[in-house]
């Protein structure tokens, strides 16, 4: 003989859609009061949380089907349902600001990746502004959009690209006309 906890509470659909952020705003206060005294959905959001993390990561362009199609579609479940129909959601994105990491040094962080530690971001530098001393925990790429930048005895200017191999150190990064670049590098990195 199943118990009830082994076949779950009846409401894992609830949680499913929960976790997925599918549920209507006017459902989310009941299902989160289900949640936090249902040991069976705790578990099961538990798990399903992981899953949902690496969605952040997916392309929400090609999973997401134009506005128009999703209006259509939630006609149609409102019909087959009886239910009021769930407009799209409105656009979420919004341009990420510009944080100063140092005097004279912005960044504008672009994506990460915390399974690999990695970040991609821009990078701006004022004039005279200098990079502090560093040794590259993984791959670092450089692409320079505008302005010039000094790494060591290299002088870069808009369309250079560098490379940084693991382990490779820069002793004196610096800009005399200030710039901005294109960084993709390690989480890692060893400030000195």
């Amino acid at each position: 003989m199943t118990t009830l906890d082994e076949e779950g509470c009846g409401q894992s659909e609830l949680t499913s859609a929960y976790a997925v952020q599918a549920l209507p705003a006017s459902d989310v206060a009941a299902a989160e009061a289900h949640i936090a005294a249902c040991p069976h959905c705790q578990r099961e959001l538990a798990a399903l949380r992981p899953v949902v993390d690496r969605f952040v990561s997916w392309p929400t362009d090609v999973l997401r089907p134009p506005t128009p199609l999703q209006a259509r579609l939630a006609q149609r479940i409102a019909a087959d349902t009886g239910r009021e129909p769930v407009p799209p959601p409105a656009p979420q994105w919004r341009e990420p600001d510009w944080e100063q990491v140092a005097p004279g040094i912005e960044c504008k962080l672009l994506a990460t990746d915390g399974e690999r530690h990695r970040v991609s971001m821009l990078v701006r530098l004022a004039p005279g502004a200098r990079y502090p001393a560093h040794t590259h925990a993984g791959v670092e790429e450089l692409h320079l959009l505008d302005g010039e930048l000094w790494i060591d005895e290299r002088k870069l200017v808009p369309g250079d690209y560098n490379y940084g191999p693991p382990g490779a150190s820069d002793e004196r990064v610096w800009s005399e006309t200030g710039c901005t670049c294109v960084l993709v590098t390690s989480t890692r990195d060893t400030l000195r």
